[in-house]
C-alpha cells in the first residue's frame, strides 16, 4: 500500500529494505530549515561574541526537524507520533542541559582557538565551518524522523524494543550528566576524576546514552518497510561520538591529567563494563 502525502505526493516506501516514493522533497526542504535555525544561531552567538551557543541549538535544531516532516506529511499511525515525542524529550533536555551548564562560562576552547587563529575573519569562518556544518550534520541524523513521517503504522515488536532502548538511552545520557554535574560542583581538588556512578563504567556514559538513544529510534523505525536507509542518522552519530567531535577530542583534552590516564587505565573509554581489577568493593 502507497500513502500519499500533501498534493498526493507518495508518502510511504513500497520496498522491503530501500525507499519507493518516499517525498524525498520534503527531505530535501529539511536541509534548508536546519540552516535556517543553524544561522538564527550564528546570529545570536555575533550577538554574545560566543560560538559556544551552537551546542545548545544542536539537539533543538534534531528535534525541530522533526516536527518540520511532521507537520509536512501528517503522518498516519502512532509510530511517527512515538518517534517525535522520543526526539523532542531528547533535544529540549540536551539543549537545556547545555545552555544551562554554558551559562556565564566563557567561550568554549575550541571555538576560542579558531577565534584568535582567523581574527576578523571569524565570523564568516564559523558560519560555514561551524553553524552550517552542524546544520547539514543535524540534517543526516534527522533522516530516521523523515522516515518515521513518511511512513504508516505502529511500532510492532521490533519498534517496541526501539522505544526500549530509546528510552534507556536517554535515561542513561540524563543521570549521566546529572552525576557528573553534582560531582563538579563539589569536588576540591582540581585533578579529581569522576568515577562513581555510571562513570564507573565508562569514562563516556553520556555520549553513550546518546549512541543508545539513537540506535533505539532507528530501531523503532525500522519496523517500517522501505527503512534501512535512514541507517546514515544513528550511523552518523556513531561517528560523531566515537571518532570525531566526542571521545578523542575530550579524551585528547583529560588525557594530559595523571589521574585521568589512571582512570583510563581501568574504565572502557565508551561501552559500559566492569572496571579492570574490580574485586566487586
Amino acid at each position: 500500500m502507497t500513502l500519499t502525502g500533501p498534493a498526493g505526493i507518495p508518502a510511504a516506501s513500497t520496498g522491503p529494505l530501500f525507499p519507493v516514493g518516499l517525498p524525498f522533497d520534503v527531505y530535501l526542504a529539511g536541509l534548508g530549515v536546519s540552516a535556517g535555525l543553524l544561522t538564527a544561531a550564528w546570529l545570536v552567538s555575533l550577538w554574545r561574541s560566543d560560538a559556544s551557543v551552537v551546542d545548545s541549538f544542536w539537539g533543538a535544531a534534531i528535534a525541530g526537524l522533526g516536527w518540520f516532516y511532521a507537520a509536512s506529511l501528517d503522518p498516519a499511525g502512532s509510530r511517527a507520533w512515538i518517534v517525535l515525542l522520543l526526539v523532542t524529550a531528547w533535544g529540549v533536555r540536551l539543549s537545556a542541559y547545555i545552555t544551562w551548564r554554558n551559562w556565564g562560562e566563557p567561550e568554549d576552547f575550541r571555538y576560542r582557538q579558531m577565534r584568535e587563529r582567523h581574527g576578523r575573519r571569524f565570523p564568516a569562518v564559523s558560519l560555514v565551518t561551524v553553524f552550517l556544518l552542524q546544520a547539514v550534520l543535524a540534517w543526516i541524523v534527522s533522516a530516521p524522523l523523515f522516515q518515521a513521517a513518511a511512513s504508516a503504522g505502529g511500532p510492532g515488536v521490533i519498534g517496541w524494543v526501539g522505544a526500549a532502548v530509546a528510552l534507556a538511552g536517554l535515561a542513561w545520557e540524563a543521570i549521566a550528566d546529572g552525576q557528573l554535574r553534582r560531582f563538579l560542583a563539589r569536588r576540591r581538588e582540581e585533578d579529581a576524576v569522576m568515577d562513581r556512578g555510571l562513570w564507573r563504567y565508562s569514562r563516556h556514559p553520556n555520549y553513550f546514552g546518546e549512541f543508545a538513544f539513537w540506535w533505539g529510534v532507528f530501531l523503532l523505525v525500522a519496523a517500517s518497510r522501505g527503512s534501512l536507509w535512514s541507517v546514515v542518522g544513528p550511523g552518523l552519530m556513531t561517528v560523531l561520538l566515537l571518532r570525531v567531535s566526542g571521545v578523542p577530542m575530550l579524551e585528547e583534552k583529560l588525557s594530559r591529567r595523571p589521574a585521568y590516564r589512571r582512570y583510563a587505565e581501568r574504565t572502557n573509554a565508551f561501552f559500559p563494563w566492569p572496571p579492570r581489577g574490580d574485586n566487586g568493593g
